[in-house]
């Protein structure tokens, strides 16, 4: 079984998992609204971590962040990152983009490939294997995730790394503005009046063992799929086929009355929310309750699905449904258990599910002690 060992968050909400579920189950949120930030003519809301805070004339405030959340999560455990037996996954979208523009300088131009950036993270730590990166859109932290189990399973290595992380810049900020994308005010999941999503600022941690024998108190990624229904550039099937068909192989045979909620993607945008609503439907999960996290982060791209998925375990972990903050009023044409307060459970699994550019898609079960 692949056992989730130790995890991390650093975001605008805190450095660790236990401050940022601390303020996500207080309600509070990191969503702000800036103008004239990188020289947009065009205000955003977004949640953005404090730059100066992170500065670093070795690495980037990307590379930084994932350094110092993989240091913390590696904290309580006695893993040798300098074994061959471990394994460092990067997720990410943008990574480091904004080098593109000609006016940042102090770092060499190569670091804006991904795989470059990959390597100042695991060369920092003396690990000798080349790490991978997955950058599959939004999805990208679910995949880094499916990844990790694979190799796991293969037996090549002992522990598996992984790592989301992705932060704003004018690149990214411009790039959804000019796809209408983004809300003029907080975002709203699911909600009637839902005018599209924010950004936000992350790097989120999960480490990865596989174990023969596990206990109750221990997080087990049961299952996990990524389907591509290749529906469009940038819209996502109106029928929801990819999201309904990763909902389905990651359920299995599980019976849906013990999956405690589906944190969903719910990026507030009208298509998106739309599309999930008819994939749960589909795969005969509308009585499960639903919740989204954007409205504390934003979209934290690459980071979102780990981010996510360690919020979502420590709700379970306190018998908790977490509000999905922004959502007043349903507003999507399929029937979906969505509540802007938080609630109680005493089930043990959960499915994370994103969606994201390109019709890609992707589902994982966890579960608390295993599948029961």
């Amino acid at each position: 079984m692949i056992v989730c060992v130790a995890h991390n968050i650093i975001s605008p909400l805190g450095s660790t998992s236990a401050e940022n579920y601390a303020a996500v189950k207080s309600g509070k949120s990191a969503l702000r609204k800036y103008e004239g930030l990188w020289g947009l003519p065009e205000p955003f809301v977004a949640s953005l971590l404090d730059r100066k805070a992170y500065a670093d004339e070795n690495h980037t405030i990307d590379e930084r962040i994932v350094i110092d959340s993989i240091s913390n999560a590696l904290e309580n455990t006695k893993i040798d990152v300098t074994s061959k037996k471990v394994l460092f996954i990067i997720s990410t979208t943008k990574g480091n983009v904004f080098l593109l523009d000609e006016s940042e300088n102090g770092f060499p131009k190569e670091r804006v490939r991904l795989g470059m950036m990959a390597r100042q993270i695991s060369k920092h730590f003396g690990n000798p294997n080349e790490p991978i990166v997955v950058s599959n859109a939004c999805i990208s932290g679910v995949c880094a995730q499916i990844e990790a189990m694979r190799y796991l399973e293969s037996g090549e290595f002992d522990y598996v790394i992984v790592s989301g992380v992705d932060v704003q810049s004018a690149f990214i900020v411009s790039g959804f503005q000019s796809f209408k994308a983004l809300s003029p005010d907080e975002c709203k999941p699911f909600d009637a009046n839902r005018q599209g999503l924010n950004l936000g600022d992350a790097a989120a941690t999960i480490i990865y063992t596989k174990k023969d024998e596990v206990s109750e108190n221990e997080w087990i990624a049961c299952r996990g799929a990524i389907r591509n229904d290749a529906n469009h550039i940038s819209g996502p099937s109106r029928v929801g086929e990819g999201s309904f068909r990763a909902l389905k192989v990651a359920l299995g045979d599980l019976e849906s009355e013990k999956i405690a909620f589906i944190n969903a993607h719910g990026t507030a945008t009208s298509y998106n929310d739309e599309m999930e609503s008819i994939a749960i439907e589909r795969a005969g999960l509308s009585s499960i309750p639903v919740n989204s996290l954007k409205g504390y982060y934003g979209h934290t791209m690459g980071a979102a699905g780990v981010l996510e998925t360690i919020l979502s375990m420590q709700a379970v972990d306190n018998h908790n449904i977490l509000a999905t903050r922004g959502f007043d009023t349903l507003g999507v044409t399929h029937h979906l258990d969505i509540s802007n307060q938080n609630r109680t459970t005493e089930k043990r699994a959960f499915i994370k599910l994103l969606s994201g550019f390109g019709g890609c898609n992707a589902a994982l079960l966890m579960a608390k002690g295993g599948l029961q």
